[in-house]
């Protein structure tokens, strides 16, 4: 029986899945349904299942065209509008979030989802291996929210998110939800640390209010701040490495960069009293006035 991966042992294999996500095609996930759609050929046969491993030696084609070179891994912080779909293509031909991105930005894709009305922080990043990482409660990483609602309720009833709720058979787990200002419309402040698919809107529907704004604030140790709606900032490496912590910084290559030595420029102070005594008791020419 032949193997469809061509690999040889001296090169680093993975998945064939985090392989895609690493090229920043799309996240892990993604990557695993476009395999199961009979959209990627791995050396001329098309794959069945994503239980392969791959090297950078084996030719992968998705939707018929190669992977793209890797891109270094980079991370924007992005304030999304209301109105925008967290998707490269809409089938229902809405406006997506990366419709608007600027031209110079290489093809990224976002750290989860935002819904169509939801607005504020998105990450965005070049690699889907560091996005489905982000993605994971494991991280320990919060969200925060800001949020908007119709209807009335106490503090004591958000106290009781802190438990976590199951709703129509999903479990939820803690939220942290505090009442900012209360009346008809009552605005909360809220932070989860799962992001289940429309978690807060749910919740709060279940509670009785109905949401009509809801922001993103803070995603684990990065900020909305004051950056302006549509705008796109990228997180300096260092910042990203420190946060990320070693081991995932090595993994993902995101040590420092390697500096150059400046040459000592002639006549400098580097080498302090003697230096300048040597340097008066040089002779110069004078320039010419």
């Amino acid at each position: 029986m032949s193997k469809i991966s061509s690999s040889q042992p001296s090169l680093e294999t993975m998945r064939i899945a985090k392989m895609i996500a690493r090229a920043g095609v799309c996240s892990r996930r993604d990557a695993e349904r476009l395999i199961e759609a009979g959209r990627v050929v791995v050396n001329g046969k098309k794959l069945k299942s994503p239980a392969l491993n791959v090297s950078e030696s084996d030719e992968i084609l998705v939707d018929d065209k190669p992977l793209p070179q890797k891109q270094p891994v980079r991370l924007w912080r992005y304030h999304k509008p209301r109105g925008r779909v967290t998707s490269h293509r809409d089938p229902q031909g809405r406006a997506t979030v990366f419709d608007s991105l600027p031209d110079h930005l290489p093809r990224v894709i976002s750290v989860g989802r935002l819904d169509y009305n939801t607005e504020g922080l998105m990450l965005l990043t070049t690699d889907g291996g560091l996005a489905r990482h982000l993605e994971l409660p494991s991280t320990g990483w919060r969200r925060r929210y800001r949020v908007r609602a119709f209807g009335q309720i106490t503090q004591r009833e958000l106290d009781e998110l802190k438990k976590g709720i199951t709703i129509e058979k999903v479990r939820y787990g803690a939220i942290e939800a505090v009442l900012e200002r209360d009346g008809a419309n009552s605005w909360i402040n809220m932070s989860i640390s799962e992001g289940k698919n429309r978690e807060i809107r749910r919740v709060l529907e279940h509670l009785g209010l109905q949401v009509s704004r809801l922001i993103r604030l803070s995603y684990g140790p990065f900020q909305l701040n004051e950056l302006t709606v549509g705008a796109v900032e990228e997180v300096k490496r260092r910042v990203l490495a420190e946060q990320l912590g070693k081991k995932l910084s090595d993994e993902l290559a995101l040590g420092p960069q390697p500096q150059l030595k400046k040459a000592p420029r002639v006549g400098a102070k580097s080498g302090g009293q003697s230096a300048r005594k040597t340097a008066r008791s040089s002779p110069r020419k004078q320039p010419r006035r």
